[in-house]
């Protein structure tokens, strides 16, 4: 049953986790942050980058856009704490300001987070990709694997991450779940050794994936940082792909760690790193070649929640 609650003259829904995961499906999020983002590129959304409030205790992180050509505009806020994290989406009318919903935005921000690796992977990634990496077995990494299933069609997935009882859970929950193999590897050497398509989704503080490892004609999904003591990547990795991608140059220039070590050390300048709703616009080329080795550099933009919020508010609204 829905929610209202009275907020001046409007009554807002209240969406619970429970609806946003019956509705939130993985190709509905794909097809709306691809919408979203083609229309960012032509000047219809806006993106405002992260910003955090710190005390001794816990942050409070708040990020805002605008998705002009579909009339919403909102904010997500959430709370870290020792006690755990909390997540809220408010989204309102861009023509009237009217608050539309607060939507409880865990497993939103989960699926929007590998929504936005599986659309690079499908611009970006060989089209003949059949395997994949995932590095990191934690709460993110099921709907990466799940993204870049739905755009291309995997054969088989490794998992590696530090703990043998968490990677072997995740393999098994998987291959129930998408019906492909998915095998526990015992070090990130093993996994990234057969992939083609290789997801970071880690809370590592220092780099997991070195340039040593990859090979011409992959295509990287750094997902898991998103402050600047978080690499996944080292710089030599990042010194390898010839195509960088970002969610958002502006909100990467404060928080992307793997694009700012190289730049501050003259490997790499920031004319090389694009925005990914220019590829999806069509304002940049896709993948030129089989051998090139492609990057997109995820942060977590609220665009992207917006856009995955108005899915979710739509289907219940109507």
């Amino acid at each position: 049953m829905l929610e209202r609650v009275a907020l001046g003259d409007g009554q807002p829904l209240v969406i619970r986790e429970a609806q946003v995961r019956e509705i939130l499906t993985m190709p509905r999020a794909i097809d709306a942050l691809e919408s979203a983002f083609r229309d960012w590129a032509h000047g219809r959304a806006t993106n405002q980058p992260r910003q955090r409030v710190h005390t001794p205790q816990g942050t409070l992180h708040l990020m805002g856009a605008a998705w002009h050509s579909k009339g919403y505009i909102g904010y997500k806020a959430y709370f870290s704490f020792p006690t755990g994290t909390r997540f809220h989406v408010a989204l309102a009318s861009a023509h009237t300001g009217e608050l539309l919903a607060l939507i409880e935005a865990d497993w939103l921000g989960r699926i929007r987070t590998g929504a936005a690796s599986g659309l690079a992977t499908k611009y970006l990634a060989r089209a003949d990709a059949a395997t994949v990496a995932i590095l990191g077995a934690g709460a993110q990494a099921e709907t990466q694997l799940q993204a870049v299933c739905a755009v291309r069609s995997i054969q088989q997935a490794f998992v590696f991450s530090r703990t043998p009882e968490t990677r072997a859970a995740f393999a098994e929950r998987m291959h129930a779940q998408l019906g492909i193999p998915v095998h526990p590897a015992e070090s990130v050497e093993q996994a990234v050794a057969e992939a083609e398509v290789i997801c970071t989704i880690t809370t590592a503080r220092e780099p997991i994936l070195p340039g040593a490892l990859l090979k011409p004609g992959m295509h990287l999904n750094a997902a898991g940082a998103n402050s600047l003591a978080r690499r996944e990547l080292d710089a030599f990795a990042v010194g390898r792909c010839e195509r960088i991608f970002v969610d958002d140059v502006a909100q990467a220039r404060l928080e992307a760690a793997e694009l700012i070590a190289p730049i501050e050390m003259r490997k790499l300048s920031w004319e090389r790193v694009h925005p990914l709703a220019h590829l999806i616009g069509g304002l940049l080329p896709p993948r030129q070649s089989a051998e090139e080795i492609t990057l997109f550099k995820s942060l977590g933009i609220a665009l992207e929640d917006i856009a995955a919020a108005a899915v979710v508010y739509e289907a219940l609204a109507c």
